[in-house]
């Protein structure tokens, strides 16, 4: 099952290789003044990529990003010493209606919630601690987390040990808006369609390779 899947293996990247993850929403969505942001078209073309060769694709990683990751599963539990509470890690949960979607949440709490862990670099943790909102780029993935998991609320938790013990950690719990995730998916099934048209393009043009992918697939 892809939900006993462990993150950051390459079985889970695997799993992932194709679909739209909740952390690649806002690229899916992005707008300028003009139309589309060119996130989209980035993402669309990796999407189409991972499918007709099944190799997840590399994405790019700062320095920032990989500390982030590293200091993870400290966020997780200075997060379980603050609410008392424990949680469940697990791999990638799927949309439950629409295909090649999906999200990796960073843990399952109790029945109804879930937990995002952030560890920013200590400007935007300062922000943050100083009452700056959720970017909406956050606030649309904890709002895909709960579109596939049917989960009620997501603590998005920001996380850095650099400042004193009362400020390293902050949690803003996020609820379920309905309308919201109502109008991400009708979105989601915008863009997945246009991968979809992109694929049938290319196998059409390129029939030997659409017959290398069939033979594979069996």
């Amino acid at each position: 099952m892809t939900e006993e899947l462990q993150q950051g293996t390459d079985e889970w990247r695997r799993a992932r290789a194709g679909s739209l993850g909740a952390s690649s929403l806002h690229e899916a969505l992005a707008k300028t003044r003009n139309g589309w942001g060119a996130s989209r078209a980035n993402l669309l073309s990796r999407l189409v990529v991972e499918r007709l060769t099944g190799v997840p694709q590399d994405t790019y990683q700062n320095q920032a990003m990989r500390n982030g990751i590293e200091r993870e599963p400290e966020a997780r539990a200075a997060y379980q010493f603050e609410k008392a509470t424990l949680v469940k890690t697990v791999g990638l949960i799927k949309h439950p209606t629409i295909a090649w979607s999906h999200c990796s949440p960073d843990g399952l709490v109790g029945d109804d919630g879930l937990v995002e862990l952030k560890c920013p670099a200590e400007n935007t943790h300062l922000e943050t601690l100083l009452g700056a909102p959720p970017p909406q780029k956050y606030v649309y993935q904890c709002a895909w987390q709960m579109a596939c998991t049917g989960r009620a609320w997501v603590d998005l938790v920001s996380y850095h040990p650099a400042f004193p013990e009362s400020m390293q950690l902050h949690i803003t719990r996020i609820e379920r808006d309905d309308n919201l995730i109502a109008n991400l998916e009708k979105e989601v099934k915008v863009f997945l369609e246009e991968v979809d048209r992109t694929m049938e393009a290319l196998l059409k043009k390129f029939p030997l390779e659409a017959s290398l992918r069939a033979e594979a697939a069996e």
